[in-house]
């Protein structure tokens, strides 16, 4: 019998969905024979004495769930996610240079520092990836930080506020669709694929009101059988450039072939959503966490 630690802050678990999943997997490692404990930030002493921890929080060199990572680590026990993957993917630039070195195909992308800001540079950008032309943060996460800009006014303002918090921001071109692909990636291999349906009169499959609410479309899962040619091999290249861990690769369909948008770690996984059609992904996650021995 394994022991394994699922750990959560208590303001990052944000639906019954999310928590649905969470028992599921729970149910899962059970009747796998596995002990399974829920830890927050005052159990993190307890780290050591698990055999594999499950980050469900929100994941940043910042943040807990990092310092979670790390004590896993240095006490030889396997964590997801990992705290290579943590700095990578929480960081869109070192995230897309990862891609680049790993010749995976991404849209037209420009790394932007402090002191190149200016009305001759957002026009140059307009130039070389087309209007309007979408602007990123590189600690951005569930399309916040994230803006769209048609004008040099727009491209300046939201630049210029994002660097507020940040050296560089990244410039990219716009990919207009439907619906955004998403990947689900275990220890290099497919874990599940769906569709996020992008709301109608929106341009991101998840964006926030005024008052703060979130809008959002539905998730269609797709059986892994069925994803269209050269999608999965794209993501997987996608996740193979990042590590070994568990991934969400958002990808956009275009021309003949895909375009990588961005690559997740601690992807969501919610009940009714990503396991809509792959219901064996729990027991892929346990059987990871804890191999048989």
């Amino acid at each position: 019998m394994g022991q394994l630690g699922v750990y959560v802050e208590r303001y990052t678990i944000s639906s019954a969905d999310e928590m649905n999943a969470l028992m599921r997997l729970s149910q899962v490692a059970r009747k796998l024979d596995h002990r399974v404990d829920f830890l927050f930030r005052p159990d993190m002493y307890k780290i050591p004495e698990y055999d594999a921890i499950y980050i469900r929080a929100l994941t940043d060199p910042l943040n807990s769930a990092y310092v979670a990572a790390r004590t896993a680590e240095m006490h030889g026990i396997r964590v997801i996610d990992d705290s290579d993957s943590i700095r990578i993917c929480c960081d869109k630039v070192n995230m897309y240079q990862h891609l680049i070195k790993g010749s995976v195909p991404i849209p037209q992308t420009r790394m932007i520092d402090r002191h190149q800001i200016g009305p001759a540079l957002a026009r140059q950008m307009f130039d070389e990836l087309g209007q309007p032309v979408v602007i990123k943060a590189p600690n951005s996460s569930f399309s916040i930080y994230v803006e769209r800009a048609s004008t040099v006014e727009e491209f300046l303002s939201a630049a210029r506020r994002f660097l507020r918090r940040a050296d560089r921001v990244v410039a990219q071109q716009f990919i207009q669709s439907e619906f955004d692909w998403r990947v689900g990636v275990l220890d290099g291999e497919p874990l599940y694929v769906c569709k996020y349906v992008i709301p109608k009169r929106r341009w991101k499959i998840l964006t926030y009101t005024p008052d703060g609410k979130t809008v959002y479309g539905p998730v269609k899962g797709i059986p892994l059988d069925e994803a269209p040619t050269g999608l999965i091999q794209c993501a997987l290249n996608a996740a193979r450039a990042i590590g070994k861990g568990l991934y969400g690769v958002d990808l956009k369909q275009h021309g003949d072939g895909f375009l990588v948008i961005e690559v997740n770690d601690n992807p969501t996984i919610n009940a009714g959503d990503e396991d809509q059609v792959n219901g064996e992904l729990y027991e892929r996650l346990v059987n990871f966490l804890l191999p048989a021995r």
